[in-house]
């Protein structure tokens, strides 16, 4: 029985990588996305379009692989 549990557990461990795979274009959406919202929260004020980008950017790339 201990043997059964301790291979359940294994097993639910594993972590299909495929299935969070995006590609390219799907991960600019995503960033362009959360840039949006980044510059939506500051009502749009001019010259901070990169700031935005980067942060989003940052955020996506932590959200997606954690700290590095």
């Amino acid at each position: 029985m201990a043997a059964t549990v301790k291979k359940a557990t294994e097993t639910s461990a594993i972590v299909d990588t495929e299935s969070f795979t995006l590609s390219f274009p799907e991960r600019e959406a995503k960033i362009a996305e959360f840039a949006y919202y980044k510059a939506e929260n500051r009502n749009f004020a001019p010259g901070y379009e990169l700031d935005d980008w980067l942060e989003a950017e940052q955020a996506f790339l932590l959200d997606q692989y954690g700290p590095l």
